[in-house]
């Protein structure tokens, strides 16, 4: 049976399904809920691949009278410039009346950015780069940019939870360097959730993307800007579901726990609901993050190595102690987290939040250092530049403005 609701308590937009499998759900809702009839499909390439997936969906949709004008089968991590354009001029041709993504982030940031070029008929970097926010993050120079009418509706394959915000990320192939798209872009205004199809991802991934939505929660709550009573209940609603649904998908290689994947996949929408309520400023782990990116680190694997450094950081200049105390204790109280502690021979009275936070994502088998990722010490010094231009970086417990406190962060985990 579907559950067909909001996915945020305070606002209509967007839309969350669940209970269905996902061309069931996709087909029911592109008709009565969109009214559309000229579907462009983004797909992962490893479930085009590996999975009958898009028969699936083509059977389903031909069903009720539907037709998929264009297919993209996979996209590049960190959703290059180039292949946003490249869609968006096939879209265009097809008359696409409706955008779908299955599959990760960078295909979800992607169907943003092309949406808002569509609306804006971008067809050029040069177009693109008069969307993007500027790198003090000014406002777009397009006067007046108009907001997308090509609605989008994804099927997320990993935990990110991007679909649920209006703002995406997207990289100049040019310069290598990633901008933010904010509004008017509009974000997916339907989700469907089917954890059948996760069950499909592979674990790295998975988890990976599950720490990067622990990441939304934990920078939710120990932020110093911005915070309510709200967004601070949200992020801890999501942390008891996030961490135990991803210590249980770690010990169940095979996919089989279903309950496990749809508790994780909630748990993301709270954690996104408590970062997107008010006006809650996130940090470093986020601003730098998003430029670690480009350097060819996934969008969780950012997380997985920033977040426990990030805490640390703040709590050496003494910037939301309070707040690292208060998630620290909550974390604890957790019987899986106490486990994992335990289990690993640490006493956590000596623990601080970035050293529970470093305990859990060793246990669920992330990385936890630049060098597993790849990026080198030579790196470093560019990546801290242009992480200055982040808002997340300047809105930071610890507001970093120079180089040298990105650097003194990256210097943690290398």
């Amino acid at each position: 049976m579907e559950t067909f609701r909001p996915a945020f308590a305070d606002r209509p937009r967007p839309l969350l399904s669940y209970g269905l499998p996902f061309p069931e759900a996709v087909s029911r809702h592109v008709v009565d809920t969109f009214n559309a009839k000229r579907v462009y499909v983004i797909c992962s390439g490893s479930l085009a691949k590996t999975t009958d997936s898009l028969d699936r969906l083509a059977q389903a949709l031909g069903r009720v009278d539907v037709a998929i004008v264009g297919r993209r089968i996979g996209m590049k991590s960190h959703t290059l410039w180039s292949e946003v354009l490249e869609i968006t001029e096939d879209a265009r041709v097809c008359s696409a009346d409706l955008i779908l993504t299955v599959g990760g982030g960078s295909l979800t940031d992607g169907a943003k950015v092309i949406a808002y070029a569509l609306a804006n008929g971008a067809k050029t970097f040069e177009d693109l780069e008069t969307l993007c926010m500027g790198p003090n993050q000014e406002p777009p120079s397009a006067p007046d940019p108009a907001t997308p009418t090509v609605p989008i509706v994804s099927v997320p394959t990993t935990l990110s939870a991007g679909e649920y915000s209006n703002f995406a990320g997207a990289t100049n192939d040019r310069t290598h360097r990633k901008h933010s798209f904010q509004a008017p872009l509009r974000g997916p205004q339907l989700i469907v959730l089917d954890p059948q199809l996760v069950s499909k991802t592979p674990e790295s991934v998975w988890i990976s993307t599950g720490v990067r939505a622990v990441d939304h929660c934990v920078e939710t709550f120990c932020a110093v800007k911005g915070t309510s009573e709200e967004s601070d209940s949200l992020a801890l609603k999501a942390l008891a579901n996030l961490v135990p649904g991803l210590v249980r998908c770690r010990h169940d290689p095979k996919g089989e726990d279903l309950d496990a994947r749809l508790t994780c996949q909630l748990g993301s929408v709270d954690a996104m609901a408590a970062c997107t309520s008010g006006k809650v400023q996130l940090g470093a782990s986020h601003g730098i993050g998003h430029q670690l990116g480009p350097l060819g680190v996934g969008h969780g694997e950012t997380s997985c190595i920033l977040l426990p450094a990030v805490c640390k950081y703040n709590a050496k200049y003494n910037a939301n102690n309070d707040r690292q105390s208060r998630l620290r204790e909550f974390l604890l109280e957790q019987s899986i987290v106490a486990d994992v502690i335990k289990s690993r021979g640490l006493q956590k009275e000596s623990l601080d939040l970035g050293d529970v936070l470093d305990a859990l994502f060793r246990e669920l088998g992330m990385p936890r250092s630049l060098g597993e990722v790849g990026v080198a010490q030579d790196k470093l010094d560019g990546l801290a530049a242009n992480s200055l231009h982040d808002r997340w970086c300047r809105s930071n417990p610890v507001p970093l403005n120079e180089k040298e406190q990105v650097l003194e962060i990256l210097e943690q985990v290398i």
